[in-house]
Parts: structure tokens; C-alpha cells; sequence
């Protein structure tokens, strides 16, 4: 009987061991795999030219194999104003595994006038409200209105940015500086940042976009500047040699790997500084809403997963 209680712990000590010496092992490969720290989204402007429902969109981000969505807020509106339910699109996301990282809207909350500005902030004011109410996270403020003519006081603008951001505290939805490649004011990364700075707020972070940056003519080295908490999300696309920055407009992005940006640099640069930035496809390509919305949605993704795995040297 006690030889067999002796046998019976040898065995099982040297069943520890084996277990013990796999797990290390396990540990040790997975170690020596390099973990990919973006997550996917899809930003509704990709499919937006096939007119679907905000419940279609949402169901097509979740079978094209996405974990976010970024809708438009107008969807959203039009959504409520034809009879939809809030509520019922918190569950769909819910059910689907959906989160809602970032919303896109117009609003002029940044231009000289006061007036016009009020109102900006009345506009915003209500679409955090209605992204609130569906879980949103954060919402794109881009220079609206401050595009054509130039001399827009970055001061003031910060200003503006922080009181947008107190907006957002109590709205508990974070507005993300964006710029536009085309605006006569806030088109280059240093001026985001000046921005996204002198706002003096800890939840104050930049939205970047890949064409944005190209047609705004920031060097694309300037992502290595920026940290973790300044991006947490980035308008993922490409952008072919022709048109030339000059001309190139929002018709003519392409789908990421289709064209000529660094985006291998760009995505090395983020990780190395650890970000942990949510991938958003924003195209707004006549040619793809013409297709299938779903085949869209799952090219767009397989493409960023392709240009991810490339830059970290994930197989």
C-alpha cells in the first residue's frame, strides 16, 4: 500500500513537471510571436454609397469580421427620424460585439463666429448625446467651417477644443482633434498637436488619417512623435501616385497596400511608441460603393490585417 502511495506521487510530481516544462515552452513561443496590438474598424463612409440602414451597416461590419464600426452621426439621426430605436441598436451592437469607437460629424464648433460657433457646439452637444446612447466612445472633431480662408488663431482654437473636451465630460464621449488635408488652417500634424497641447485637457488626443496627412504635406515621420494616448484612432487608407497632392481628393483613396503610402512606417512607428490604436477604413471611393457592400467591407479588412501582419512580421 505504500509503495503504491509512493508511485502515485512520483507520477504525479512527474506529471507537474511535464506540465510545468510545457507551459514554459508554450510561454516562450508565444513570446517569441509579436502580438498584434491594433484592433479593426469600419468606418460607414466605405459602404456609404450604397445607402443602407444604420442597422445594415452595423450588420455588415459584424460579418465582414470587424470589432468596432465608426457611423456617421447623420446616420444615426436619420435612423431615429424614421422610426428607429436607440435602444435597439445598443443591443444589435451588443449581441454583435460591436463597439463603437469613434462617430463622424461636421460640426463648426471651432470658427471666429460667435454665433455660428454656438450653434456648432448645440450641434455636437446633441450628437454626443444620440453616440451616448448607443455606447459611442468618442466622436471626430474636424475644422469644419475654417477651411477656405486662412487665419485661424491656433490659440484660440485650442481654446475652443478645451471647451469642447468639458463638453464631451459631461456628454462622457470624447471628441478627437482631426484635420483636413485641404483646410487652410489645420491641415499638418504640428498644428493638431499644437492644438490637441495648448487645450491643457487629459483627454485631449489627436485623430489621424493617413491621406489627410498626405494631401495636408506632413512628412509621415511625424507619427514617430506621437504617443499612445495622443492616437487612439486612426483613419486607416492609401492613396495612389496620381492625381498629385495638388489635385488628389477624397474620391481617390484606395484601399490600404493599393497605393503608395508608407503605411508599413507609419504602423512600425505606432507600435513602437505602444499604441494601441483602433484601424479605421475610411475610404470615400465611388468604385467600391458600386460593389457589394460586404465583399467591401471584407476586402478592406483583410487588406489592413495584410499591411498590420507586414509591419510587425507576424506570419
Amino acid at each position: 500500500m505504500k509503495s503504491d502511495l509512493v508511485s502515485r506521487r512520483r507520477f504525479m510530481a512527474g506529471l507537474g513537471a511535464a506540465a510545468a516544462a510545457t507551459g514554459t515552452a508554450f510561454a516562450s513561443e508565444r513570446a517569441d510571436k509579436p502580438r498584434v496590438p491594433f484592433r479593426y474598424c469600419l468606418n460607414t463612409s466605405t459602404i456609404r454609397g450604397q445607402n443602407l440602414s444604420l442597422d445594415k451597416e452595423i450588420e455588415i461590419a459584424a460579418k465582414a469580421g470587424y470589432s468596432a464600426i465608426e457611423p456617421w452621426v447623420r446616420k444615426i439621426n436619420d435612423y431615429v427620424a424614421n422610426g428607429g430605436n436607440l435602444k435597439d441598436i445598443r443591443k444589435q451592437l451588443g449581441d454583435l460585439g460591436l463597439t463603437v469607437e469613434s462617430a463622424i460629424d461636421f460640426s463648426r464648433w471651432i470658427v471666429d463666429d460667435e454665433a455660428a460657433r454656438a450653434k456648432g457646439f448645440e450641434q455636437v452637444k446633441r450628437a454626443m448625446d444620440v453616440l451616448a446612447r448607443i455606447g459611442g466612445k468618442r466622436i471626430a472633431a474636424p475644422p469644419a467651417g475654417a477651411t477656405r480662408e486662412p487665419g485661424l488663431d491656433l490659440m484660440k482654437a485650442a481654446e475652443r477644443y478645451r471647451a469642447l473636451l468639458e463638453l464631451g465630460d459631461r456628454m462622457e464621449v470624447v471628441p478627437q482633434i482631426e484635420t483636413w488635408g485641404s483646410s487652410k488652417n489645420l491641415h499638418g500634424l504640428g498644428q493638431a498637436m499644437f492644438v490637441v497641447i495648448e487645450s491643457g485637457h487629459p483627454k485631449a488626443c489627436f485623430l489621424p488619417d493617413v491621406y489627410h496627412t498626405y494631401k495636408g504635406g506632413s512628412d509621415f515621420h511625424g507619427y514617430k512623435q506621437l504617443s499612445a494616448h495622443a492616437i487612439q484612432v486612426l483613419h486607416l487608407n492609401d492613396y495612389p501616385a496620381d492625381p498629385p497632392r495638388e489635385t488628389i481628393s477624397d474620391r481617390d483613396r484606395v484601399m490600404p497596400g493599393d497605393g503608395i503610402a508608407p503605411i508599413t512606417q507609419i504602423l512600425r512607428d505606432l507600435n513602437a511608441n505602444g499604441s494601441r490604436a483602433i484601424l479605421s477604413l475610411e475610404l470615400f471611393n465611388p468604385t467600391y460603393w458600386k460593389q457589394d457592400p460586404l465583399a467591401v467591407a471584407k476586402t478592406g479588412l483583410a487588406k489592413m490585417k495584410t499591411e498590420v501582419n507586414k509591419a510587425l512580421g507576424v506570419s
